[in-house]
Order: structure tokens, then C-alpha cells, then sequence
């Protein structure tokens, strides 16, 4: 530790937010960065703790104190590689990640954690822009073959590990480009897709193969793919969305969360929707239904699409601002969170239940909702109940299913290899991260079900661990 007093001596100093007035007019990215001194003055905050609890919260298992230390001395190399000994991405996680290690750091008892995302995200760009992250080809190769079906975090995390283990590694992707949720769901704004593909560009150097609009099940049969290659990584995500079914649910209006933010970022990169209908906010009364990210997401993109108004509802009840007794630090804080979305404009409401859309014509024009109370039973589950008289009518054009994700797609591929599932419709795998075909593995989402971002990226490293142990033993 460089400054053993540095959290005495330094406060927290966040790098702020563009300002809304400017921000809400274009896609460019909300947050800010520090300079240089401000930034190693943070990092000297980090007290080296004899327990690091921010190593123990994060998925990856970032090795946060000692390239915290390698920033306050200077070293932005070497804080470099102790990042990336951990994380393929950290350019990602430092924008996109909730970071569960500020949530655990000691110092955050007295709300004041160590920036760790922030420096995370200033280290990588120091790392690109000093040319410090430069491709690492392999210098050998086992002559064994490995497809990673799907793009995403997870998918690209499995294939960067297994290319450096010397495997020739495939990745076939569906879409017209690669990264998944991060480049098709996750808005510019929070994210710009131009360092994803920075990324991606690093990998091909490296000897990575991508094959786009490949989608296996159907554009190619899994049965080919199982002849071509002597293993096979899926990381195809969760990407069935969870449903609404009540009145009305199939009224022109009403769309699930990801169908208006892929649409709003393929039109951000220049893609014309040929001739698919484009769904916008301008001018609409939007409510968006569910209260995670994703929600927010869909408020940030109709605000900048220049929604008339916005609303967001969510079926639970409204968290608390600090931790209840019950939920102490260092674990996850269930409390209020408010995005830079929200402080761009939006109503929220909670425990409120959505009993009915309301159209006319076919078109969406109202929505009925009633408020929920939640109460436990005589066993101590949890029973949600409606409020008599809380009936009401609001008016409303364009509604967001925002409620989460349920499991892996089952039509194509995994119906065609059989492969069998968990109880909650996830790919069923076992401590080596196989699947029920002993040549297929599973990574991320597939079979962890919707997570974080950061837990995609372990899950895709574990699994490529495993596949590395696969192909070696054979």
C-alpha cells in the first residue's frame, strides 16, 4: 500500500455525469473521466485490507488492491496486466458494471468506497492509449478446433482464453456483429460501441475467427458443427424474455425491452431496418414495466427519443435508501437505486400490477393498473395481494416488457441436439461445465440464467478452463 492514510486523507471523488440538457440530445457517452492526478489521488484510497472483501464480490475475481497500488505509484502498466490477468474486458466492466466490489468495500460502511470501477475503466484506456494492450499471438497450437456459438461476454471470454491455450477457436454469431446484450442491448450511452470492437479487432490479430448472420440451428445444423470441431462452447445467453399475459397483450404498442433497444442501436450504427417497423417514443406517452437496468435503458432511450412522458412501474415494493437490518455490508445492498435515465426524466411507482392493456383499433391507448401489498404467510413466503379501490386508467401509447429474461432459447439448436435442461429451462451442466453431450460445453447466461455482465466473463473463463482439460485429456 502506497499511502496507508490516502482514505483519511483523500475523499471519494466521483467523475460526474455529463449535463442533462446536453446529454438527452445524442447517444454519446454519460460519463465523465478525471484527469490523471485526480484519478491516482482515488486510488490511494484503497486501504489494502488483510481481507480484501472487493476481491471476494467480484465475479472475476479482480485482484483490486494490487493494481490499485500499481496506479498510485504510477505504474499504469503493470496495472494493466494485473487487470487483464482476470478479466478480458475490463474496458467493459469498467462502464457497464454495478460493481458488487464497491458494495463490499470496507470503506463503503461509511459510504465512501474506493472508486474501483472508475479506475478500472481509466486503466484500460491509459493501457490502449499508451499501446500497453497490443495482441498476444500464440506462439504454438494444438491442432484442436473449438466453436463458441454466440458472441456475447461470455462467448468471447471462452474464446480468448481457449485461443491463448493455443486451440483454433471459431466464434459463430448470429447478428451482423458480435459483443450481444453489449452491443445490441446496452445503450451507446452507456457503453460506446467502438470499443467493443477495438476488442474484437485485438482478437482477429490474434488468430480468433468471427462468421457472422450464422445462426446455428438453422443458417447451420448443430450436427455439422459436432463433425467440424472437437468441441463446442455454448454462450448463447438468456435471451428468452418474460411475458406479460393479460388483456390486450397483443395490441400495437406494447413490445418487449429489447426490441426497442436493438432497434435504436442497429440505427445508431447506420443499419437500415429494411422495411421492419420502427418503433419510437417521440411525441408518446411510454410506460415501461419492470424496474432493472433494462427498464432504465428503455427510459434513457425514450427520453432521447423525446418521449411526451415517461413512466416506470415495478411490482415489488420500493426499496429502501440505506441497508435494512437484515441486508449488511459486505453483501449486495438491496436499496433505491436511481440511473442517469431516471435523473433524465421519468415517473416511478411501485408495488403496482398491470391488470389489462386497453386499445382501440387494435392500437394501444390506456392501461389498467391496481397497487399490490405484500405480506408473508404462515410458512413465511411471500403473498402479493391487490388494494381494493386502487383501480386506475392512465393513458398511455407505447408500452416496454421489461421484466427480465427466463432461460436460453430452446428452438434450434439445443432442441437439436436434445441437450437437457435444469428446472428453470436453462442448459443442465455438470461440475466441468458439460452439457448432457459430453463434447458440449455451456458458458455465461446459458445456464447460469440472466446475470451480470462481469459473471458472463468468469462463467466464459471457468468453461474455457474446462474445455482446455477436455481437449488435453484426449
Amino acid at each position: 500500500m502506497g499511502n496507508p492514510r490516502g482514505f483519511l486523507e483523500v475523499s471519494r471523488k466521483d467523475s460526474g455525469n455529463r449535463p442533462i440538457n446536453e446529454r438527452i440530445d445524442d447517444y454519446g457517452e454519460v460519463e465523465q473521466t478525471l484527469n490523471e492526478e485526480d484519478r491516482v489521488l482515488q486510488a490511494s484510497r484503497c486501504m489494502d485490507c488483510g481481507i480484501p472483501f472487493c476481491h471476494w464480490a467480484c465475479p472475476v475475481g479482480s485482484k483490486i488492491p494490487e493494481w490499485q497500488d500499481a496506479v498510485y505509484k504510477g505504474d499504469w502498466k503493470l496495472a494493466s496486466d494485473i487487470l487483464h490477468s482476470t478479466n478480458s474486458f475490463p474496458e467493459f466492466t469498467g462502464r457497464i458494471c454495478p460493481n458488487p466490489c464497491e458494495k463490499s468495500c470496507v470503506l463503503a460502511i461509511h459510504k465512501e468506497a474506493v472508486t474501483i470501477r472508475e479506475n478500472e475503466c481509466s486503466v484500460v484506456e491509459k493501457a490502449f492509449a499508451e499501446g500497453y494492450v497490443q495482441p498476444r499471438i500464440p506462439q504454438n497450437r494444438t491442432g484442436k478446433k473449438v466453436a463458441v456459438i454466440g458472441g456475447g461476454p461470455a462467448g468471447l471470454s471462452a474464446a480468448d482464453l481457449l485461443n491463448q491455450m493455443g486451440h483454433s477457436v471459431t466464434v459463430f454469431e448470429k447478428d451482423e456483429a458480435v459483443g450481444g446484450l453489449l452491443r445490441f442491448g446496452i445503450p451507446d450511452f452507456k457503453l460506446n460501441k467502438k470499443v467493443i470492437d477495438r476488442r474484437v479487432d485485438i482478437f482477429e490479430q490474434e488468430g480468433i475467427t468471427f462468421k457472422y448472420n450464422t445462426y446455428v440451428g438453422f443458417d447451420v445444423k448443430g450436427e455439422q458443427i459436432l463433425k467440424d470441431f472437437d468441441a463446442v462452447v455454448l454462450a448463447i445467453g438468456a435471451m428468452k424474455p418474460r411475458d406479460l399475459p393479460v388483456e390486450g397483450r397483443d395490441l400495437k404498442g406494447v413490445h418487449f425491452a429489447m426490441e426497442f433497444l436493438t432497434q435504436q442501436n442497429r440505427v445508431n450504427r447506420g443499419n437500415k431496418l429494411n422495411g421492419v417497423e420502427r418503433i419510437e417514443a417521440t411525441g408518446k406517452n411510454v410506460l415501461v414495466i419492470g424496474g432493472g437496468d433494462t427498464g432504465s435503458d428503455c427510459v434513457g432511450t425514450s427520453n432521447r427519443q423525446k418521449a411526451k412522458s415517461v413512466t416506470q412501474i415495478e411490482i415489488l415494493p420500493k426499496p429502501p435508501v440505506d441497508r435494512a437490518a437484515g441486508n449488511p455490508w459486505p453483501y449486495w445492498p438491496n436499496v433505491l437505486k436511481t440511473s442517469t435515465s431516471h435523473e433524465e426524466g421519468c415517473e416511478r411507482f411501485w408495488s403496482v400490477s398491470t391488470r389489462k392493456f386497453i386499445g382501440s383499433g387494435g392500437k394501444l391507448k390506456q392501461v389498467e393498473l391496481v397497487d399490490v401489498e405484500w405480506t408473508k404467510d404462515d410458512k413465511g413466503a411471500w403473498k402479493m395481494n391487490e388494494k381494493e379501490g386502487s383501480e386506475r386508467i392512465i393513458d398511455v401509447d407505447l408500452v416496454f416488457l421489461s421484466m427480465g429474461f427466463v432461460h436460453c432459447v430452446h428452438e434450434g439448436l439445443v432442441q437439436e441436439l436434445g441437450l437437457e435442461l435444469d428446472q428453470r429451462g436453462n442448459l443442465k451442466i455438470d461440475n466441468a461445465f458439460t452439457t448432457s453431450n459430453n463434447k458440449v460445453f455451456a458458458a455465461g447466461d446459458a445456464h447460469n440464467g440472466a446475470s451480470l455482465v462481469v459473471t458472463a466473463i468468469a462463467k466464459g473463463r471457468e468453461a474455457a478452463d474446462n474445455v482446455n482439460k477436455f481437449l488435453m485429456a484426449k
